[in-house]
Order: structure tokens, then C-alpha cells, then sequence
């Protein structure tokens, strides 16, 4: 007696249930709305505002002194769309391929005076000036606007590290003995970090500079950016 006063209850559930539900379900089918769960939606929204950058913030201020024994700051970038990266002229692992990427950049937009480079040694006791600018010439950077930089070595570290938070540290257990991140920043005109959204809506902060997809991707945000 007791199991076929539980089917019925359960029964009377599932009754309720379907009353309640199956309209809704199938209203839901009938206006093509059945695949958007909130996950998807807000996928969706930010489809709908593909190609609007990101405002991530200022970039953290510096001033340091190029290949050219100038001091280059924020300041000297201003007015320009800029691309932004940590590296040593004596790594011999991911710096030569981004060196290769920042050289597919200027060629790209070699001759606008609203573009430039920021390239910030991590290596600064090695990387004087004068090494910077042989680095330069074997590079074959043509741009005046491309800035090969060093300086001090802690605040360069804490730029890195706590500015940009783009690693940056020394490890005499690896060739080199440093290791940095292989992305690139990306600054507009008015000094901020900006970036593209990825498939989910969320900021990606920086660019790959190691692979081709990355550099792809920042140089149409240049472009977008130098339109602006």
C-alpha cells in the first residue's frame, strides 16, 4: 500500500511538472532560445561588441635611456600607439622570435610617425647603450621610433614585475640566466594599456609575441587604435 501511495505522489510530481514546464519548453524551442543558457549569452553580448578594445588602465610610468643615450619616458610616446615588451640582447631562447615579431610590426607600420616601439632590456649591466644600438643594427631596425632601453636594474625588474606584471626574473639554472614573458603590451595614444576580448568576453591584457596568431591579432588593434 505504501509503494502505490509513493507512485502516486511521484506521478502527481511529474504531472505537475509537465504542466509547468513543457510550454515554457516548448516556447523556448519556437523562438530559438533553447541554446541560450547564461554561459552563452554573455558569449554572445560580447560577439556583439567584437572589435571594441579594451581600456585596462595607464601604463605604469618609466624612464630610462635608449641605444641613442636619450632619455625616453611615457611622455616621448605620447600622441603614439605604442607595443611594449621585456627581453636581453644575450637570451638564447624566446628573444630572437620576438625580436622576429616586433621587426613583422615595423615593417607593417614603418613610416607612421604615430607608431612606435618599446623594447626594455632585463639585462641592463650587460645591455648598455652601446650594446643596445649594435643589437639595433644587427636586428636591422630601421624606425626611429623603435626604442631599445635599459637603466636601473631594480626599477626596470619592478616595472616588469609590478607595473606591467610581465614576468620578469634571474635564474642562473637556465640558459641566460634570466626568464621574461613572451608577451607583448599594447598602449594607445592617450598612454593605456589596451587589448582585445577572447572567445568568452574576458580581456586577454597582452599579446602573444611568439606566435603568429598573437602578432596578427596586435596588429589589427594597432590599426583600430591608430584610427582613433
Amino acid at each position: 500500500m505504501f509503494k502505490n501511495k509513493a507512485y502516486i505522489g511521484i506521478s502527481f510530481i511529474i504531472l505537475v511538472f509537465g504542466i509547468y514546464a513543457v510550454p515554457k519548453i516548448i516556447s523556448r524551442i519556437q523562438n530559438s532560445d533553447v541554446v541560450k543558457a547564461d554561459r552563452l549569452d554573455k558569449v554572445a553580448s560580447a560577439s556583439d561588441a567584437e572589435g571594441a578594445l579594451v581600456k585596462i588602465g595607464p601604463a605604469p610610468k618609466f624612464e630610462l635611456t635608449n641605444q641613442d643615450n636619450k632619455i625616453i619616458n611615457n611622455d616621448s610616446y605620447k600622441g603614439k600607439v605604442y607595443v611594449l615588451e621585456f627581453f636581453f640582447t644575450t637570451c638564447p631562447s624566446i628573444c630572437p622570435k620576438m625580436n622576429q615579431s616586433m621587426l613583422v610590426l615595423e615593417k607593417k607600420f614603418f613610416g607612421n610617425p604615430n607608431f612606435g616601439i618599446a623594447t626594455i632590456t632585463i639585462d641592463p649591466n650587460h645591455d648598455t647603450p652601446e650594446v643596445l644600438k649594435e643589437h639595433a643594427k644587427l636586428l636591422g631596425v630601421k624606425s626611429s621610433n623603435w626604442n631599445f632601453l635599459t637603466g636601473d636594474r631594480q626599477v626596470i625588474f619592478d616595472l616588469a614585475n609590478k607595473g606591467f606584471n610581465l614576468y620578469a626574473g634571474e635564474n642562473s639554472k637556465v640558459n641566460g640566466g634570466f626568464e621574461h614573458s613572451g608577451m607583448f603590451a599594447l598602449i594607445d595614444k592617450n598612454g593605456n594599456i589596451r587589448c582585445r576580448k577572447d572567445n568568452f568576453g574576458n580581456p586577454i591584457l597582452y599579446y602573444d609575441g611568439l606566435e603568429k596568431a598573437g602578432v596578427r591579432d596586435i596588429q589589427q588593434d594597432i590599426s583600430i587604435l591608430l584610427a582613433e
